[in-house]
């Protein structure tokens, strides 16, 4: 309960910030599935299998760090939604164009370009709405 509103925190926080979150909660596991539908499905000559087994733990830690930084935006730090914002704008970039420069099995190309699109316009989506007016004046820490 904050002492000079009398409200507490979750009936301080705009609507935009909690559909922001939840933009981005959704969008992470879309965006590690497509991830690893392009380690996997790639025709390019394969590493050895612990390349893989590093890079998807290096995945589902970078995965847990972005879900860390949600609940820390989501109480109104600042600097969260800086870092979000900068990774979301990162891993759109780097998705969409993977996403025409490499060759991949169909299945493989279908189910990465779902998971990547519906996970960069959610992604999209959360920063946008993380950047309005309301949800701008939310983050004071």
């Amino acid at each position: 309960m904050t002492e000079e509103t009398g409200r507490t925190d979750e009936e301080a926080r705009p609507a935009d910030v909690d559909t922001g979150f939840w933009l981005w909660l959704v969008a992470v596991p879309l965006m590690v599935v497509g991830y690893l539908v392009d380690m996997v499905s790639t025709r390019e000559p394969h590493p050895p299998v612990v390349v893989f087994v590093l890079s998807g733990m290096f995945v589902f830690v970078i995965a847990a760090v972005v879900v860390t930084f949600l609940f820390l935006m989501r109480q109104g730090y600042r600097w969260a939604r800086t870092v979000l914002t900068g990774g979301g704008v990162a891993s759109v970039v780097y998705s969409g164009s993977r996403l025409f420069s490499v060759d991949r099995p169909t299945a493989g190309a279908v189910l990465y370009a779902i998971s990547v699109i519906f996970g960069a316009v959610l992604i999209a989506g959360g920063v946008f709405l993380l950047h309005r007016k309301d949800a701008h004046a939310f983050f004071v820490r």
